[in-house]
């Protein structure tokens, strides 16, 4: 494919190697741009040199390979972790935390190549071209967007994944997708997300040669497997397997290695109809291995650790609004530091064990520890005083009930409820 007369200048390309922007890449070359393709190694399983030589046929005039994996785990899934982000109560953002480690990486490359613009792959309809494109606002105010998907000229030409696929074929463009097989897909060390396709009809059972990372819990193992998991302040600084002693500490090895172990027992499916931050419905489908146990085995340390109070504000804060944050792609923002910069002091006490086991599909915990708990088990204990005065409750109900009582009384007064004892023990 012969490019323009005109060259309009350089251009870095968010690359996956996958259908959208291998046709973005050629497309943009026919428009008259020079083209950087830029891919970021956040654990996708995925052939980089492949990708690079796919890149280079198509035009591509230099290719960014960056690992970024570390950077991902530390800086982005474990105060994620951390906070027990989700969004909508059910996913867990994996998406959404990749997109600021793979802005900041391509912005680093495009000012190392000089480039006049910055390009996505990212669907019109998406969050995703919300997400890059403030991030890279955020790190480069001036930096210029190229955004294929939100210009007649290109989505009037591709008005679907087959005219897409028609092209690819046309160009010599190897692509994984097929006709049979149009979803999209994104996937990272997190998690893998599916969209399109088939998967547009919310009432559609995903098949199940789709599901890539994890094992069908119909078909996982019969028998369960332990692991145990140690936290200090809030985050995982241990693995340990009990049926063989292997240990494991290393931040991005810990996460890989609860990676496999989830995969095999069919740990992190979830199918959603979500919100997109641009006010559409969307539905996804996402693999979430070592996220789920973490999240699981995290949430259950806070129980015997964290004071009451504390989650409590933490909960209705700093979770919910730094997951907003982290789904709508406000991370390089004011709010974003300021809600991050409480999460460490919700974790001081958040140090301990964690013992679960998972079995076809579930992550099921044993039992917990830690030498700072806020939990007495002599206090609490139905069999002796443990220095607790049970007589001390009774003011603690007498005080508690006067607004209750007063609340009663006037329901009483205006008709709109309130019963006497013999109501209460004379219905029939």
């Amino acid at each position: 494919m012969v490019a323009s007369g005109e060259k309009k200048g350089k251009v870095i390309l968010a690359y996956s190697g996958g259908l959208d922007t291998s046709c973005i890449l050629l497309w943009l070359i026919e428009q008259g741009y020079e083209v950087v393709a830029y891919m970021a190694d956040v654990g996708q399983e995925e052939d980089f040199e492949a990708a690079r030589a796919k890149a280079m046929k198509c035009g591509a005039v230099g290719f960014h390979l960056a690992d970024l994996k570390r950077e991902f785990v530390e800086e982005l899934i474990y105060p994620a972790v951390q906070c027990n982000a989700i969004y909508e109560n059910v996913y867990l953002l994996g998406t959404s935390l990749a997109r600021p480690v793979i802005a900041r990486g391509m912005i680093e490359a495009a000012v190392k190549e000089d480039c006049d613009f910055v390009s996505h792959g990212c669907t019109g309809k998406g969050n995703d071209q919300v997400r890059f494109e403030l991030a890279f606002y955020g790190l480069a105010p001036n930096i210029k967007v190229i955004a294929p998907w939100r210009l007649p000229e290109f989505y009037e030409r591709f008005a679907g994944r087959t005219a897409l696929l028609d092209y690819a074929a046309k160009n010599g463009i190897p692509v994984t997708q097929t006709a049979a097989k149009p979803w999209s897909t994104d996937e990272n060390l997190f998690h893998i997300s599916y969209e399109a396709g088939i998967l547009e009809d919310p009432n559609q059972t995903p098949p199940d040669d789709m599901w890539k990372l994890t094992v069908s819990p119909q078909k996982a193992p019969e028998q369960p497997e332990q692991v145990h998991i140690e936290f200090a302040k809030g985050l995982p600084v241990k693995v340990t397997f009990p049926a063989d002693k292997k240990e494991v500490t290393d931040a991005v090895e810990i996460f890989l290695t609860l990676n496999a172990l989830a995969r095999r027992h069919g740990v992190g499916r979830i199918d959603i109809v979500e919100n997109r931050f641009i006010g559409v419905k969307s539905r996804g489908c996402y693999e979430s291995p070592a996220a789920t146990i973490l999240r699981v085995a995290h949430m259950d340390l806070e129980g015997l650790t964290l004071d009451r109070n504390v989650r409590a504000l933490r909960d209705q804060f700093i979770t919910r609004e730094l997951s907003q944050i982290l789904y709508n792609g406000f991370f390089f923002s004011p709010e974003r530091e300021f809600v991050t910069a409480a999460i460490p002091a919700s974790q001081k006490t958040v140090n301990g064990l964690v013992r679960l086991k998972l079995y076809k599909g579930n992550v099921i915990v044993e039992g917990r520890d830690a030498d700072e708990g806020l939990y007495d088990a002599k206090f609490s204990s139905m069999d002796e005083m443990g220095g607790f005065e049970p007589t001390a409750t009774s003011g603690f109900i007498e005080i508690s009930s006067i607004r209750i009582k007063a609340w009663g009384r006037q329901n009483v007064k205006r008709g709109q409820g309130g019963v006497t004892p013999k109501d209460v023990y004379h219905r029939e």
